[in-house]
């Protein structure tokens, strides 16, 4: 029998653990764990307390619970009503009593478990007045038939991780154990006098207590500690990144009245007070020699677009270029379409143009040709604008959409295209709350668009039971036999055997087969090569129905769609709902929203009932970081933060006692030379995230 030998390094990859492997190497790196040193420093992201076993005739609705029982029955079938794939089973414990058990979309169980077996579960008790006490989708055990083996995995205090398809929170909390004994190599990179000061853990200790804590005082202080040395982390970089802008000056762009005047007059609306507002924040910024870098947060619909294209309009006064980045070439081609709208009627000789790769050779190579020679004042595209060979004559402005699509070096790139250092605009259609903003973009200023142009149609947004799924279906048919598109948004890309959630790619499928069989219907996700036709095909109107995951959440604009239908709405977050909905209604016709729990819980359904109720996405984030927490507002792994972090942001004295510490270092030790680690980990940030 082999012997496995844990990695005597914290550096190596997490597939030298045992029980890991290549396939699930590959899942953990979608969380952004690489390594054993990636795995440790992942804290759960919260606990669930199920307690020892309990007897099942002393369970009680809307607890949560663990209870140990036989297999009296099980299989796995497919429901009448709603053809879902689902396992049922009926254990009973040692009293007789029995629990009815059901797994959604998870029909291996019925090949893991049989008859007979003696097993743990824990989930949260329900009453149906058909089954009576039940658990969906609980977490299980398979035990040895003596009753005196106790379960070992389920029960009890089960941590939460962030997962991808494939992965559970059990099957990752064993793969930590199994690292815990290196957590005493950890280095700290938090300097000796600042932990002092701070009465904060080491490292090596706060790993320990956060993977698996006594209490619930040893998990508190454990994510305090990680929380403080991870914002640390952050606003060093963020220090010592304004010390480098400042450094490299910028070509200042004196305000001109007669700009503004011109380009109001030219938009053909009057801008709200919130756009005003952050128009002149930037002008204030642009006139100076140090570079602008400012983070333009407002709502979909805001008019965020209206404000970069003033500053395009008033660098263009003084003579220089500007560049627009966009992460599609569906959202660049969108803002050429506004851009020109809003610039090149107003001012004569000021001409937009586009570069992406999809254009022919000729065609890109005019382009590039009109920017060097500066005969174009604006060049709006996509990745294709920071290739080696695109050259501005004289970039003054550089300004990027989705700006958290972008990571650090491609960002450094497109402002590299100026001859100094232009001043730099970042937009975001996501609202983000203020402290949050700070502590994510705490580099750059804040500009907040948080007021709505008048005149757009709110969106009717309803909680539909999925027992009624079929009068979604109706007002998805109503809409298109008017001649308007729809959206079905689905929380997965194919079926999972740990997430009982529906998959784009199944449900695609079943719609087309015996739902939508007269309509036209399309799929799009993320592993797509051909993302770009299908969105294409969906703007000309040669696809009715559209199944997605959430990469049509930011940045699709289809006005002839009108109806966004929802799958596991329960399963994103507020915000990230709020954006899904800001995808319909762009056109004249009323945008429709109904979203359809695959947990109909009182919980779930009141977090959904706030969409009917508010409309503005900052409210929206505000109440997503109150009832899902900080990190789920963005996302695992895509803020640059961990959820502790995320956490700690509800106290902003500490984001202000951190960056001080860190401020103070930076004054004392230019550079971090005397701080090797905090060095490398700074530099590491700014190279593997999206937070600058």
């Amino acid at each position: 029998m082999a012997i496995l030998v844990l990695p005597r390094t914290l550096d190596a990859p997490v597939e030298k653990l045992p029980d890991i492997g290549p396939t699930n190497a590959r899942r953990l790196e979608k969380l952004g764990i690489r390594t054993i040193r990636d795995l440790l420093l992942a804290l759960p992201f919260g606990w669930e307390s199920y307690g020892g076993p309990t007897a099942i005739s002393s369970l009680s609705p809307g607890t949560q619970a663990t209870v140990v029982g036989f297999v009296k029955s099980i299989n796995a079938k497919q429901s009448l009503r709603r053809r879902i794939k689902l396992t049922e089973a009926t254990i009973v414990d040692q009293d007789g009593a029995s629990l009815r058990l059901v797994w959604f979309n998870m029909q291996f169980v019925a090949r893991q478990l049989h008859k007979g077996d003696r097993i743990a579960v824990a989930g949260t008790v329900k009453l149906s007045r058909y089954s009576g006490l039940n658990m969906q989708n609980p977490h299980y055990e398979r035990l040895d038939g003596v009753e005196e083996i106790q379960p070992a995995r389920v029960g009890g205090m089960m941590p939460k991780y962030h997962l991808v398809d494939g992965l559970s929170s059990r099957r990752i909390a064993r793969w930590v154990e199994s690292a815990l004994p290196l957590a005493g190599q950890l280095e700290d990179l938090l300097p000796p006098d600042v932990r002092e000061r701070h009465h904060l853990l080491d490292v090596g200790d706060a790993v320990r207590r956060g993977h698996k804590p006594d209490n619930d005082e040893d998990y508190v202080e454990a994510s305090r500690r990680m929380a403080f040395a991870e914002l640390f982390e952050l606003q060093a970089a963020f220090a010592l990144m304004r010390n480098n802008i400042a450094v490299e000056p910028a070509t200042p762009v004196r305000y001109r009245q007669e700009v503004i005047d011109a380009f109001k007059a030219g938009v053909g609306f009057e801008l709200t007070t919130a756009q005003r507002r952050a128009t002149w924040d930037a002008f204030k910024d642009m006139e100076g020699t140090v570079p602008m870098n400012r983070l333009l947060d407002g709502d979909v619909g805001s008019g965020k677009t209206a404000v970069a294209a003033a500053c395009v309009a008033m660098a263009h006064g003084s003579g220089l270029q500007s560049v627009v980045m966009a992460p599609t070439e569906i959202l660049a081609r969108q803002h050429l379409r506004r851009f020109r709208a809003y610039l090149e009627d107003s001012f004569p000789g000021l001409t937009v143009e586009l570069l992406v790769s999809s254009q022919s050779a000729p065609e890109r190579r005019r382009v590039r040709a009109a920017a060097a020679s500066h005969h174009c004042a604006l060049v709006v595209g996509t990745h294709a604008l920071i290739e080696d060979d695109v050259e501005f004559a004289n970039l003054g402005l550089a300004v990027v959409d989705e700006q958290h699509r972008f990571g650090t070096r491609q960002r450094e790139l497109l402002r590299g295209k100026g001859l100094g250092r232009p001043h730099f605009l970042a937009m975001t259609a996501t609202p983000i709350p203020r402290t949050l903003a700070l502590a994510v973009y705490g580099e750059m200023t804040l500009s907040v668009i948080d007021q709505m142009p008048p005149g757009r149609t709110p969106i009717e947004t309803e909680v539909i039971d999925p027992d009624n799924r079929a009068r979604a279906y109706d007002l998805v048919r109503k809409e298109v036999a008017a001649g308007r598109q729809a959206f079905v948004i689905c929380p997965l890309i194919e079926e999972s055997e740990t997430l009982a959630a529906r998959s784009a790619t199944a449900e695609f499928e079943r719609l087309q087969k015996d739902v939508f069989t007269d309509l036209k219907l399309d799929l799009i996700h993320g592993r797509l090569k051909n993302k770009e036709e299908i969105m294409q095909r969906f703007v000309a109107g040669d696809v009715q129905v559209l199944v997605a995951t959430a990469v049509v959440e930011v940045g699709v604009d289809v006005p002839n769609a009108t109806v966004m239908m929802i799958e596991g709405a329960d399963r994103f977050g507020l915000a990230q709902l709020h954006q899904f909905r800001g995808r319909v209604g762009r056109g004249v016709a009323q945008g429709r929203c109904l979203l359809i729990a695959d947990d109909p819980s009182e919980n779930a359904l009141n977090r959904l009932s706030l969409l009917t109720r508010v409309r503005d996405g900052f409210t929206l984030a505000e109440e997503d970081m109150k009832i899902r927490g900080m990190g789920e507002l963005m996302g695992p792994r895509q803020h640059g933060m961990s959820d502790v972090a995320m956490v700690a942001l509800e106290q902003p004295e500490l984001l202000s006692e951190v960056r001080e510490e860190a401020e103070r270092l930076l004054e004392s030790d230019p550079g971090f030379e005397n701080h090797p680690l905090l060095k490398a980990s700074v530099a590491r940030r700014l190279e593997l995230t999206s937070i600058s």
